[in-house]
Formats: C-alpha cells, structure tokens, sequence
C-alpha cells in the first residue's frame, strides 16, 4: 500500500464518524491556534518595546547616582558632573549634556486637574532627545537665568487641560498650584518602554530647582542625559564619563557610585524579559497542544477497538504489519495537519484581532506572525499526531488475523 492510497483511505474512515473527528481536530485548532497567537503577540510587544527604545536615539547615555551594593552613601550627580563631563577636552566623545530634575505633579486649568510626569530641564535636554515643538519654541538661556515661569505641555496634558492642541501659547496653567505660561506644545512622540512621552510636562531647570523639585543641594540633580558623537563613540563616551566621575567623586577602584546606561542595555533587558515572556506563553499554550495529541490518540485507540474484525480480515488477505501500521499513522496525522492549517488560520485571526483593538485604542502595538512561526506550529502539530498514534497504530498492526476476526 503506498501512502497516496492510505491518505485515501484516512479520509474515508475519518469521514465516516465527521463529528467525532471533528472534535479531535477541533483540541489540535486550539493549540495550534494558541501557540501561534500567545508567539505572535509575544514578539510584537518585544518589536513595540524594542521600537520605543531605539526611538530614543543610538547615542545617548544616562548617568544616574548608585553603583554597586557594596557602596555605601553614593555621592549625588551635580551639576558640575555635568559641566565637567561637557568639557570637550575632557570628554571628546561627547556632543552634549542634559540634566535633568524629574517628579510628579498636579497640573490644572479651570476646572480640569491631571497629575502627570514633571520634568526640570534645560535647552540643551531639546537637542539631546531631539524634541521639537508643534507650536511655540522650546526653552532658551534667558528662562534659565530668569526662573522663568514657562512650561511645555505634552500632547495629551493638553488634550486633558483643554481638549484641544492648538492655539495654547500664552495660557496660564497651574503646577503645583503656581502659575505658568504656556510656552509650547511638544510634537507627539508616543508611549515607550518606561514613560508615555506624551504625558508630560517640562519646566527650566533652575525653576524645577527654586520652587517644585526641590533637593538636598541646590546644584543636584537626578540624571544625565549625554549625547556621544555618533553610535560607533558610545562605548569610548561612556568609558570618558566614568574617569571624569571616578575622578570628581573620588570614589576607589571597583566602588563607582554611579551608573552609566547605553540603549543597547536598555535592548538587552528589554529583550530578554520579552523573550522570556514569549518561551512563557508558548509554552501555556503548547498545552493546549497536548491536550489535543491525547485526544488523537484516544480517538485512534476507540477507532482501533471498532475496526478490529477490518484489521483482522486485512491481514487475512495479506497485509502486512507495516501496512496497517501506516494507515493508523496516516489517519493520525490528517488530524493533526487539518488541525494545525485551521488552527494556523485561528491564530492569525486572534493576532489581526488583537492588533486591531491596539490601533483602536491608539496603542503601538502590532502582533508579528513569522514564517518559523507558521512552519513550527505546523510540524509541531505532525508531530504530535505521529507521536500520540504511533501506539494505537501498533496495537492496531501487533492484532492477530484469527482473534481480530473471532473479534465482536
């Protein structure tokens, strides 16, 4: 018997008991579907957060004061780490230097209130990010010299203040219960992996200082955005801003008291709890698949018991173990492969469906189905339904011809 005609004949026998074999595929559907689905939506978060990362730009540093457990009472960034990191003949790998003062505050206009992300900054945090303003300008010296009372509003504070974007500047708005002049309205960036960027509001660093974020000393500050030359120099950046700080703060060799972040650390961790994640939810859901291997294979087994006296009167007529035993095996594996193509075609619809209900709720998020994906899912299902009726075919094939047809 050749496989074309145990494929003929695998449809037949399925065919004739359809709700049956119906609902043994129906377990396979469901896992496949599952695991297609839980991947998929897996790596289009790890796409979506991986995005927002590199959105933030290739060569940007962040210093913050801690260090290791071992240190103990880690002196505060200044901002004469920031003067001195921006000295060119100090740092030569770094194009500039931003700190950054950051909080929360309430933040009202008539009778709407939003308590949202408060940062203190100065008007080189605009170059850095690479921020530009939908309307109005962004800061300049003199609202630093002056603790000007000015602030720029992110997209959706606006939205929430005056339900509107446009035609803001020169409104006074409340921070903290202190009035500020609307300066500018940020250009929309989008949520990321840490912050919605579009929920914020930013004052003068020297403002922040005097009379919303205040700190132990007037010259500390929580971070330090540096921006290297180009992404090739991050690493020599990064190597040039902890001798300065090593240097300044006095600290021994191996007890640095600060921290110095890359993107690319920002993308490791983001990627492996993304990746774990993902292994996490295939993996629940590969039960799903198992579940339906069971059931093939007790479908196969009833199928076996009911088709005894058949087996028996085949092998009668002189057909071999090896005949019987692919048969059974052929039948198991229509299961599972018209399962796994249902069930590819489920997962994908679930992917569409979720990623629909992102984009109408505004979320950047976008399910990503690959064709490894596509091509696991389907061998995966084969081979559970190789695996799960390779013993019901044995049994089948081990039957003696006399007691298969003394069989009732």
């Amino acid at each position: 018997m050749n496989l074309y005609q145990s494929f003929i004949e695998a449809l037949e026998s399925l065919s004739t008991n359809k709700l049956r074999s119906g609902l043994t595929i129906l377990g396979i559907v469901i896992g496949v579907g599952a695991v297609i689905a839980m991947i998929s939506l897996g790596r289009g978060a790890e796409d979506t957060i991986t995005g927002s990362i590199q959105g933030i730009g290739t060569n940007l540093l962040f210093v913050f004061r801690g260090g290791t457990e071992d240190v103990r009472n880690p002196k505060p960034i200044t901002l004469g780490d920031a003067a001195a990191i921006a000295d060119p003949f100090s740092a030569p790998s770094v194009e500039g230097v931003a700190p950054v003062l950051q909080g929360n505050a309430a933040v009202s206009f008539g009778g709407e209130s939003s308590s949202t992300s408060l940062f203190g900054v100065t008007p080189e945090y605009g170059v850095v990010r690479n921020y530009q303003v939908a309307e109005g300008e962004f800061f300049r010296e003199e609202h630093m010299l002056g603790n000007a009372s000015v602030a720029l509003l992110g997209v959706d504070v606006a939205e929430k203040l005056f339900d509107r974007t446009e035609g803001l500047i020169g409104e006074t708005v409340r921070i903290e219960g202190q009035p500020f002049r609307v300066l500018g309205i940020l250009e929309p960036r989008g949520g990321s992996a840490f912050s919605n960027e579009d929920d914020q509001v930013l004052v003068p660093l020297t403002t922040a200082q005097a009379r919303l974020l205040r700190r132990s000393t007037r010259d500390r500050v929580d971070m330090l955005l540096v921006e290297a030359v180009s992404a090739q120099s991050v690493p020599q950046a990064a190597e040039e801003i902890a001798q300065i700080l090593r240097t300044r703060h006095r600290t021994e060799i191996g007890a640095d008291d600060f921290n110095i972040l890359t993107q690319q650390d920002f993308l490791d961790t983001a990627q492996t709890i993304t990746g774990v994640l993902t292994l996490f939810l295939g993996g629940i859901a590969a039960i799903s698949l198992l579940v339906g291997g069971i059931g093939i294979m007790n479908i196969m087994l009833v199928s076996v018991t009911e088709r005894t006296r058949e087996i028996g009167l085949r092998k009668a007529l002189g057909a071999r173990r090896a005949d019987i035993l692919v048969q059974f095996l052929t039948e198991s594996a229509v299961l599972s492969l018209v399962g796994g193509i249902f069930g590819i075609i489920l997962g994908w619809l679930i992917s569409m469906a979720v990623g629909r209900i992102a984009a109408a709720n505004n979320t950047p998020f976008s399910p990503s189905i690959g064709v490894d994906t596509i091509l696991l899912a389907t061998l995966f299902s084969a081979a559970v339904g190789l695996f799960f009726g390779l013993y019901p075919a044995n049994r089948a094939a081990g039957l003696e011809p006399v007691e298969a047809l003394r069989y009732e």
